[in-house]
């Protein structure tokens, strides 16, 4: 049932007197991964970010420090995956939804004498609702520190390892994801049916991108056929294992960051 996460750090192996018992709560860091299950092209299955973020999750905590204490909530393996939903097999929630997902599994965290959560999101398509959610329970609980952070910000050399054209356009299902797949799910990687496709490019005039600080709203079939996003044609497990080994060891210092990390407060005059 754990997955990829070592058994010792998987919260739902802990019996409740486990957790009651357990000393210092408000530095244990829990984290929740979220993926989605969505398409990724003719080559990959659907469950790449819900594995990815569990792939990483459990490298990560292999490589933590004995004693840090921090556990792996159950992935939650659906998102807000609705920009894929043309594409058949994608199965979504609405906003409204995954936030209140979020906000109860997170407030059941708080009433159990936690005080450190993250939301380790793997799906690109539903940051800004890690960051609405993670701020409503700060909002809703003064003393709830939650950290809506995205699996791939971490530092890490992945983009290194892409061509430049990828490392700018390449947003889905391309070089880097099939890479980290080939590594953590290979037999679920049909590589034989990978196509390179990228989005229409926008005119050299245009402020506006796909992506980045002044994006135009689309969904996947308004540019592209395949539901790829990017080139997984140059893809190798050799890639995918030092992008999984980089990923985690980002992540190892986050959680690291997250445990010693206080409540900042201003001083009252």
């Amino acid at each position: 049932m754990h997955s990829f996460i070592p058994p010792e750090r998987f919260f739902p192996y802990l019996t409740w007197t486990d957790i009651q018992s357990m000393p210092d709560k408000e530095n244990v860091v829990i984290i929740q991964p979220v993926g989605a299950i969505e398409q990724h092209g003719p080559h990959l299955p659907l469950i790449v970010d819900a594995a990815i973020g569990v792939g990483v999750l459990g490298k990560a905590m292999e490589k933590l420090d004995a004693s840090i204490p921090a556990y792996a909530l159950p992935n939650l393996y659906y998102g807000k995956s609705n920009e894929h939903w043309h594409f058949p097999g994608t199965i979504t929630l609405s906003t409204a939804t995954l936030t209140t997902i979020i906000m109860e599994v997170g407030e059941s965290i708080y009433r159990a004498g936690f005080r450190k959560l993250v939301l380790m999101n793997s799906h690109g398509g539903q940051p800004q609702v890690m960051q609405m959610a993670a701020r409503d329970l700060h909002v809703k609980y003064d003393d709830f520190l939650v950290f809506p952070l995205f699996t791939w910000r971490v530092p890490n050399i992945t983009k290194d390892l892409l061509t430049p054209k990828e490392a700018a356009l390449g947003m889905h299902a391309g070089d880097a994801e099939t890479s980290i797949m080939l590594s953590i799910l290979p037999e679920q990687v049909k590589l034989e049916k990978a196509v390179a496709e990228y989005p229409p490019e926008q005119s050299e005039s245009s402020l506006l991108s796909w992506e980045g600080k002044l994006p135009v709203a689309w969904v996947t079939r308004d540019i592209s056929k395949t539901g790829v996003i990017g080139d997984p044609t140059t893809a190798t497990k050799e890639k995918g294992d030092r992008i999984l080994e980089s990923v985690a060891n980002g992540w190892v210092q986050v959680i690291q960051d997250i445990y010693t990390y206080r409540q900042a407060k201003v001083e009252k005059d």
